[in-house]
């Protein structure tokens, strides 16, 4: 039972209504079962008795919240009511849920189906706020579907007022989602998750069922994991995550005595680190705010979970309704969801002032997965496109004028799951040891690499064996070399593990052909990714994953480029944790890093904002003295005279493993060259000891 005051509050005001709507949707489901009420088809019918049932498991489990009951059940009770709540969408149920497009299309009809289908995957998120105690979106969202229900009593219903329904609850309700969002962001008061995390039992792992996510073997067995680790090594890999952050505002020289709160944002299953992480923050004098991943059309993320989460039930489900919001999604809405963003942020102002940014905890190793086309899924037109990238854009400028990009930092971090297969301990060791390289050795060997990048006019990069990559990166002019520099020396602050050198190309000049034969980004399995660069900016892109070409250059538009029609180089990077790279080959897993580590691993090239978006004149330098430069190309200019065309707010990398690598050669101003990497090894002097774990 909850004792958050400001949730008690909130119920206190929408019992009567929450108590009405269970009502109605409990009188339905009987009278719909025993026939004594009738729907203008059978296919309608089966429909709402199927979603009606499942709110009534969601009631069932907002009961056991409330009464205090959910934290008595047993390991085995806790595990089949996780199941029996996520069952419908997983493996092949999920051929024969409504919250498969095709099915619900195929049973309702193209526009209802759809509808429909949208409809109860919005209530699918239901199971969070029954964990939570929220009766507002409890409510709320049972109202629409019991409106809805009304609506297609009628045997002449026009689907357009379905569609509207639907509409106008995200319109209308805008303004309390968005407060809420905001206010689980920067308000540590908003602490279900973390009252969990710091209260529990965490050597009884029922705890992860509290949550209200999908718990998979993942989840259960890092926690069991964890749980035979000794204290010490804990609160040493909390400290590698939180000292990360510290040395993040040291190394840009950003005030962290100012700040008062920190947002945490990790995968369940790891929260003996993250209790301690809380503590070390608070020692900082940072209270954590630790919030959901959206579970709703108006808050779930386009491409990937923002903050904590479980597993994926089903990611062919994720995917599907990755744009929902396109069901509903035009400028009227978007106005309104800008006016309240701002509006938000005016309110809790002192609040985004204090706030320090992200810290954050990946996971790898699980199966990857490569999405199917499913062609009843929701997607933009055109024009929704062009509107959601604007809407997209004026959202961010506004959150830069409450949090600038350049008054907060973050860390981030990675770690392997379960699931990697039979060496997970000996994976997650390594990891730890990758995690802590010595950052001295590596600024050493990575300031020879810019200094002889500093001479340069130009790099090329091409590949060898079945990459045919072959591209001249544009390198920014320096006036003075003694005190200014082209690249960045990344050693391990705020992007962990160490391992980068990095800079933001000139766009005139940067041109040709980046390709990976084999690539994950955010999540996705890309095979034979190809981007051509004139002038800095995509110009062309395919890939091999589907049968046809239109196939194939949409999935790229729209995980890759975000829907932009075009994207440009935004960064230029050099990886140098081979450690990392021998870790990948050593156990089979280089498939499976994430972007986190396998960076680190080759020459990446990130496509979007530049690594400086928002903070373009914050001074910063290398451990040498030198001032980083290189921090602008044309679009980021715009930002003082044209600020919708000045970011993009995406930064997507794509590494080239040294074993697809062949050389990194640097093109100087006088005509000499300076070789980097040779076939995909570092031959510039004072390197070569990159090779030897090779």
């Amino acid at each position: 039972m909850t004792n958050n005051k400001i949730i008690l509050e909130e119920n206190e005001f929408y019992t009567e209504r929450y108590q009405l709507a269970c009502e109605r949707i409990k009188e339905l489901n009987d009278n719909l079962s025993n026939n004594t009420e009738n729907l203008p088809s059978e296919e309608l019918k089966n429909y709402f008795i199927k979603t009606s049932s499942f709110l009534m498991q969601v009631m069932n489990v907002y009961s056991l919240s409330e009464s205090g009951q959910i934290r008595t059940l047993t390991s085995d009770e806790h595990q089949q009511l996780n199941e029996e709540l996520y069952n419908d969408i997983k493996d092949d149920n999920y051929n024969t849920s409504y919250a498969n497009p095709s099915f619900a299309v195929n049973e309702l009809g193209e526009e209802t189906g759809k509808l429909l289908c949208a409809l109860y995957t919005e209530l699918r998120g239901d199971i969070a706020y029954a964990f939570e105690e929220r009766l507002l979106y409890l409510t709320i969202s049972f109202e629409l579907f019991i409106e809805i229900y009304n609506i297609l009593e009628d045997v002449n219903y026009n689907i357009e007022e379905v569609k509207s329904a639907l509409y106008y609850y995200f319109f209308d309700y805008s303004d309390i989602m968005t407060e809420d969002r905001t206010r689980s962001l920067l308000d540590p008061d908003m602490s279900f998750a973390k009252d969990i995390i710091m209260e529990s039992d965490l050597s009884d792992l029922s705890y992860l069922y509290y949550f209200g996510e999908y718990i998979s073997t993942n989840e259960y067995e890092t926690a069991r994991y964890l749980n035979t680790l000794p204290q010490e090594d804990v609160e040493n890999m909390a400290r590698i995550f939180t000292e990360g952050y510290r040395k993040g505002f040291e190394a840009y020289k950003i005030d962290l005595s100012v700040k008062k709160t920190v947002n945490i944002r990790y995968t369940l299953g790891f929260e003996r680190i993250v209790r301690e992480a809380v503590k070390q923050f608070e020692d900082m004098g940072l209270k954590s705010c630790i919030y959901r991943a959206g579970v709703s059309i108006a808050t779930r993320s386009q491409h990937g979970k923002v903050g904590y989460c479980g597993a994926s039930p089903n990611k062919q489900y994720d995917y599907d309704h990755r744009m929902d919001l396109a069901l509903i999604f035009d400028k009227a809405y978007a106005d309104r969801r800008l006016g309240e963003i701002r509006h938000t942020y005016e309110n809790f102002k002192e609040e985004a002032a204090a706030y320090a940014g992200p810290a954050v905890m990946e996971i790898f190793g699980e199966k990857p997965f490569t999405p199917k086309t499913n062609k009843y899924a929701a997607s933009f037109t055109e024009k929704q496109e062009k509107q959601h990238t604007e809407y997209v854009s004026a959202s961010s400028l506004i959150t830069n004028e409450y949090i600038p990009g350049d008054k907060v930092s973050f860390t981030i971090i990675a770690y392997p799951v379960p699931e990697i297969g039979n060496d997970y301990k000996e994976i997650f060791k390594d990891t730890i040891k990758v995690n802590t390289l010595e950052s001295d050795t590596y600024e050493v060997i990575q300031s020879k690499i810019i200094d002889a990048l500093d001479k340069g006019e130009f790099v090329n990069v091409t590949g060898r064996g079945d990459n045919h990559t072959d591209i001249n990166i544009a390198l920014t002019p320096i006036d003075n070399p003694d005190k200014e520099t082209k690249f960045e020396n990344c050693l391990a602050d705020v992007n962990i593990p160490l391992g980068e050198v990095f800079t933001s190309p000139k766009l005139k000049g940067t041109n040709g052909t980046l390709h990976v034969t084999e690539v994950y980004l955010n999540g996705l399995k890309y095979d034979n990714l190809e981007l051509v660069f004139k002038d800095g900016v995509v110009s062309e892109y395919t890939c091999t994953n589907f049968s046809t070409e239109e196939e194939n250059r949409r999935y790229i538009k729209e995980n890759v480029l975000f829907n932009h029609k075009t994207l440009p180089m935004g960064e230029f990077a050099i990886g140098t944790n081979t450690t990392a790279y021998a870790m990948g080959l050593k156990y089979n897993i280089s498939h499976l890093l994430p972007i986190l580590i396998a960076e680190k691993t080759g020459p990446h090239f990130a496509i979007g904002d530049t690594c400086f978006s928002h903070e373009e004149e914050l001074r910063t330098y290398n451990p040498d003295g030198k001032e980083m430069k290189a921090k602008e190309n044309d679009f980021s200019l715009l930002r003082n005279t044209d600020t919708s065309h000045a970011y993009f707010n995406c930064h997507t990398d794509i590494t080239i493993p040294y074993h697809e690598l062949g050389d990194i050669t640097v093109h100087c101003e006088d005509g000499s060259e300076i070789k980097i990497i040779e076939n995909g090894r570092f031959v510039l002097e004072g390197t070569q000891e990159l090779n030897e774990v090779l």
